[in-house]
């Protein structure tokens, strides 16, 4: 047992700039590696050289460290040796139009091939219509058409020789040959013929019959040579067609042997061959065309205000989703926004006429897609916050394919889309979040520890030693290069040095959060530029955190005027018996401050019960409960051993008004709840903090500094009277990195911090008492504080047992 009263040099751990061999960090070379995260770097350089299936990384720690930006200079490295991966395209499927095909290329080659297919298209929608207007198919239709023509003639001649010197006539009408009966050379009208005699008139209508039955017998032949016209028209067009596009794309094929681009080329080539009349217009087309060229005004501008004509060149366009630049290595890639069509890919819908269609040419890439055969870095909240994102994800890392997913396949929403072709998937997946996040899909996502097989941990601290705090410096002069800030001298560098101990709340360590000594270059380099200073110095960090404090500090100097008016009870001075000064930390965003609260015990005879009233009411967190079931078993195990504990006690903290929670307050309790049995002052101007155990030892507590602040600066507005102070564990002195003004305070003896590691050091500083230790024969001193309070509870289980008789006839 011992009682420590710390020195000024306890209290702060200053950085000597004379340490250092530069002048400002503009001197200093860049240090690209993250200092203290060894642990973190060798599992992700593990987790990326491991191929296998499910070693992928989550890298694990709060904002703020430099997780990210460590993992990608770590994968930018790797990624330059990597080969680049392929590029992916999707194409018509003309088997299954709704089934677009994946189609891989060699780096670089994927937009070069949709470049000469878009080429060739081009060529191909210029040449195919031209083809009924060129000299060589004009003549070849004519030598058909002229063969049928002789044909048809033929045919009439015949006709008109065996309808010689009969009493009809053979004339041309639009619908064909048509007989009529003839008189003298003229042909007869209907009421000419019916003014013949009779007998006249049966021999014209026999010669009618008989020709007309010849006429049918002869028009028997005209339908086949109609259908060999047509055919041979039609052998005609394709021949040409064959020719002008058979030799582009056999250049094509040439160019991309791959199975494939050939195979997809060829296809091309066979759906023109089959659907001619889709790309080359026939007659009926032109004379349609001439036709609406001579239409009125109001015709032409109806016929442009019908719905646009298809392009039949369309589906054979090439879209390009993935391309690589190459020999540029393994692509990196960061998904801000991970939606789930983001994360897969999607197929985007076009609003045309009050309709949504869709086709190949409108499926887009994910971020799944971009990092095949590289890496993918996501943030694992966003992630969980995106509707399906997570599940696609999983679905994708377990099935080594990107499968583009509708999100109307996870609703009850059905809609027709197209089912693209899945790629194959082959990429590293590096998930970053807090342990939080860590932890909830550890515990509900059974799946998580098989597809995030590796865990790199990113600390928050990193020892405080010499060689770190070199490079350390290294590390501000590299930040403030980034940022470009202005450069830092060696004082600057060291009051740094000194500000990153205190927020690691440790004097040995420093902290890891670089994000925040980032946000202190920046202010400081306002200050600096404020004075017109060419440097920043140590004055300059002193404003920037100064004025980091005086933003946030508002409801502490409220607090602190309450207490000044007396609006919050609260005595600094003088002693009262079960009544004691605990401290409390309010954090407030990035901000936590120290505030002492007034916590009092009231006991009397009773079953032993301690009421802790924060418990009562819901105020008191699992913890604090802890704390003060901890204390009545302290009490018990060191006073009520050999009988019962014959009291109740309250314990409450005064004024408190939102929730308690912790146990730092404990070993404050058990002074309070001894001053209470035995009727022992405690002196109000001491502060106490500490946690306790079953066996009286003091225990580490967190936030120390901001503790002891809190109780100097309510000591200071009331007037330092040099018996101020306060107790803490002496676990807690390697935690202290002070203010300056409370070092000042304790060097000049106006203000006094102690360290201790029992309950019993507590009680003789704060009642100017022994606590006192058991004999051999396991009694306590006489007018000691442990003897009084052994004392006071016989004499509670006296007056209960005697209360028990006298009202209960039960003892």
């Amino acid at each position: 047992m011992a009682i420590t009263k710390l020195t000024s040099d306890q209290l702060y751990r200053k950085c000597d700039p004379a340490k250092f061999d530069f002048n400002t960090t503009a001197d200093l070379e860049e240090r690209l590696s993250a200092l203290g995260q060894d642990r973190a770097i060798h599992a992700v350089e593990l987790g990326i050289h491991i191929k296998s299936r499910g070693y992928n990384l989550f890298c694990l720690g709060p904002e703020g460290t430099g997780k990210t930006s460590l993992v990608k200079r770590i994968l930018e490295k790797e990624a330059k040796n990597r080969k680049t991966p392929e590029d992916w395209a999707y194409v018509y499927n003309f088997d299954e139009p709704y089934k677009p095909i994946a189609m891989s290329f060699p780096a670089g080659q994927a937009v070069e091939f949709a470049k000469d297919v878009d080429e060739l298209l081009d060529e191909l929608s210029d040449s195919l219509p031209e083809i009924i207007e060129s000299e060589e198919y004009k003549a070849a239709l004519g030598i058909i058409r002229q063969k049928y023509k002789a044909k048809k003639e033929e045919y009439i001649n015949v006709l008109q020789k065996k309808a010689k010197g009969k009493r009809v006539s053979l004339l041309h009408m639009q619908m064909g040959l048509v007989v009529a009966p003839m008189k003298d050379g003229e042909v007869l009208s209907p009421d000419a013929f019916e003014q013949l005699p009779e007998n006249e008139k049966k021999l014209v209508m026999d010669d009618l019959n008989a020709m007309q039955e010849e006429i049918e017998n002869a028009t028997q032949d005209l339908p086949r040579w109609e259908e060999k016209q047509k055919h041979e028209i039609t052998v005609l067009r394709e021949k040409f067609v064959r020719s002008a596009v058979k030799d582009p794309i056999d250049a094509l094929r040439k160019k991309y042997k791959s199975q494939q681009p050939s195979r997809f080329l060829k296809q091309i080539q066979d759906n023109i061959l089959n659907n001619i009349d889709d790309f080359v217009p026939t007659d009926s087309d032109r004379q349609a065309a001439a036709a609406g060229a001579e239409e009125d005004p109001l015709h032409q501008l109806l016929s442009r205000m019908k719905q646009p004509e298809e392009d039949k060149f369309a589906k054979f366009k090439v879209n390009v989703i993935v391309k690589n630049v190459p020999d540029s290595g393994a692509p990196i890639v960061t998904l801000d926004y991970p939606t789930q069509g983001n994360l897969v890919g999607k197929v985007e819908r076009i609003q045309q006429y009050g309709a949504l269609l869709t086709d190949f040419t409108l499926i887009k890439a994910g971020a799944l897609h971009k990092a095949n055969g590289g890496f993918l870095l996501l943030d694992a909240r966003k992630v969980l916050e995106q509707p399906y994102a997570w599940d696609s994800l999983k679905r994708a890392i377990a099935s080594k394919r990107i499968k583009i997913e509708a999100p109307s396949e996870e609703t009850s929403f059905t809609t027709i889309s197209l089912d693209p072709e899945p790629i194959p998937l082959d990429v590293k997946v590096v998930l970053t979040g807090d342990f939080e996040i860590y932890e909830l899909l550890s515990e509900r996502d059974p799946d998580f520890r098989d597809f995030f097989k590796v865990e790199a941990d990113f600390g928050v601290i990193m020892d405080r030693n010499a060689e770190n705090e070199v490079e350390y410096a290294k590390l501000i002069g590299s930040l403030s290069k980034k940022k470009q800030l202005r450069s830092l001298n060696k004082q600057a560098v060291a009051r740094v040095i000194e500000y990153a101990s205190r927020m690691a709340d440790d004097a040995c360590k420093l902290t890891a959060h670089i994000s925040s000594i980032g946000d202190l270059l920046r202010e400081a380099d306002y200050w600096a530029r404020v004075s017109n200073s060419k440097q920043i110095g140590k004055n300059h960090i002193d404003q920037a955190i100064e004025a980091q404090i005086y933003r946030s500090d508002r409801i502490k100097k409220s607090m602190l005027e309450e207490i000044g008016k007396g609006t919050i009870l609260m005595d600094v001075k003088g002693e009262k018996v079960g009544q004691i000064n605990g401290l409390v930390v309010y954090d407030f965003g990035r901000y936590s401050f120290g505030k002492p609260a007034r916590i009092t015990t009231q006991v009397r005879i009773g079953k032993g019960d301690f009421v802790d009233i924060e418990r009562e009411i819901s105020m008191s967190g699992p913890i604090h409960t802890k704390g003060v079931l901890i204390l009545k078993s302290l009490i018990s195990n060191r006073f009520a051993k050999h009988s019962p504990l014959s009291l109740s006690a309250s314990i409450v903290f005064e004024q408190s008004y939102g929730g308690v929670d912790g146990d730092s307050a404990s070993s404050t309790e058990y002074y309070c709840m001894v001053s209470a049995i035995t009727g022992v002052p405690i002196k109000q101007s001491i502060a106490v903090t500490g946690s306790i155990n079953q066996f009286g030892e003091i225990q580490p507590i967190g936030g120390v500094n901001e503790k002891i602040e809190g109780f100097f600066d309510v000591c200071s507005y009331e007037g330092l009277s040099g018996t101020q102070g306060v107790i803490i564990p002496r676990t807690n002195v390697d935690n202290l990195m002070l203010r300056a003004d409370i070092v000042q305070a304790v060097e000049e003896g106006r203000f006094s911090i102690y360290a201790i590691d029992t309950v019993d050091d507590g009680i003789e500083i704060l009642t100017g008492k022994k606590a006192g230790e058991r004999d051999r024969r396991g009694n306590y001193p006489k007018g000691s504080v442990n003897y009084m309070v052994e004392e006071n509870l016989r004499q509670y289980y006296k007056d209960y047992a005697k209360y028990a008789k006298e009202t209960l006839g039960c003892l």
